[in-house]
């Protein structure tokens, strides 16, 4: 099968390689997806570029845990009728060799989940991370049925779902962070009432108006490290700051506001869901999918030869929206 993969990180451009890798064969509990796109997370240039371990986890890694195609070969235990299935998967790379930049993936039955028709291809290729990421920090913790949300981020790849997550799942006012009038304009498209320049206004100070001073239910926040201590004075008393990302590892927040407010802050990876959220996640992810209610942004869609300048454009943080490559 064609491939790309790594033996070292590095810089895309050194380390990322193109070549034949053998047809992988499904074990028992397993299926094999013909694979026809795949998404290019920030957690997978990370892994690959060695910022969180310099030493790879396995010899040779092929990327990326997102990805979409059809089931065309199946394991002992598993049911035939899956063979021409078309599925989304989620964490093929996470914890594992052999990830979505390919032609072909082996993995767990549950890890490949159906697509329902009216889903463009390459939107399953965003699921399993930007999608189930957004929908799990709208779930959380009762949900948001009548609350007012921020959003961090409302045109990026996890905060455009949020923001549509949000609204569908019976939110009463929904605000997104942006930094330019086009991103503004993607956020109010995706269902926000405000948005706010973070660049250029002070965010507790628009969320009080907005709010009657009263501060917003929740904060759905795609960098604590930057922007939690203004989180801190958004949020309501007894409000929740959701956190499923850092700009740096370490950071400091004032335990005043913490305490005196009784916030909550409640943070998670979606690599490790419990199975019940996450197939709760799963059920109304496919309700939504099946009304045809959502916009799936994609920033670019290039081909597998071009993988490097796909991870270069995920490094700059530039791509508005989800990186997608087509499979051979």
């Amino acid at each position: 099968m064609k491939a790309a993969f790594y033996e070292r990180t590095g810089a895309a451009a050194e380390v990322l390689q193109l070549g034949e890798l053998p047809d992988p064969q499904p074990g028992p509990g397993e299926l094999r997806v013909r694979l026809r796109w795949s998404g290019v997370n920030p957690s997978d240039v990370k892994s690959r570029a060695g910022l969180r371990s310099k030493v790879p986890a396995f010899p040779r890694i092929v990327p990326h845990s997102d990805g979409m195609g059809s089931v065309d070969a199946v394991g002992a235990g598993v049911d035939a009728k899956r063979i021409g299935e078309r599925v989304w998967v989620w964490n093929a790379a996470w914890g594992r060799a052999h990830g979505t930049a390919a032609q072909y993936v082996v993995l767990p039955e549950r890890q490949a989940v159906a697509l329902p028709e009216g889903t463009p291809d390459e939107a399953g290729a965003c699921l399993g991370i930007p999608a189930l990421t957004a929908l799990h920090a709208v779930l959380t913790a009762g949900g948001v049925a009548g609350q007012s949300v921020l959003v961090a981020g409302g045109a990026g790849a996890v905060g455009h779902y949020a923001l549509q997550f949000a609204r569908q799942l019976g939110a009463r006012t929904l605000i997104a962070t942006v930094s330019s009038e086009e991103k503004a304009q993607i956020a109010r498209a995706a269902g926000a009432d405000l948005t706010i320049d973070y660049r250029r206004e002070n965010l507790a100070e628009r969320v009080r108006e907005a709010t009657g001073g009263r501060g917003v239910d929740r904060i759905i926040e795609l960098d604590i490290a930057a922007n939690g201590a203004a989180d801190l004075e958004a949020l309501r008393p007894g409000g929740d700051l959701v956190v499923y990302g850092s700009g740096r590892g370490e950071f400091t927040l004032p335990f005043f506001p913490l305490i005196a407010k009784n916030l909550n802050l409640r943070c998670f990876i979606v690599y490790h869901l419990a199975d019940a959220d996450r197939s709760r996640a799963e059920a109304v992810l496919a309700a939504l999918l099946d009304r045809g209610v959502l916009q799936h942004r994609i920033a670019q869609r290039a081909p597998l030869a071009q993988i490097v300048q796909a991870h270069e454009l995920v490094e700059t943080g530039k791509a508005i929206g989800n990186v997608v490559i087509e499979l051979p």
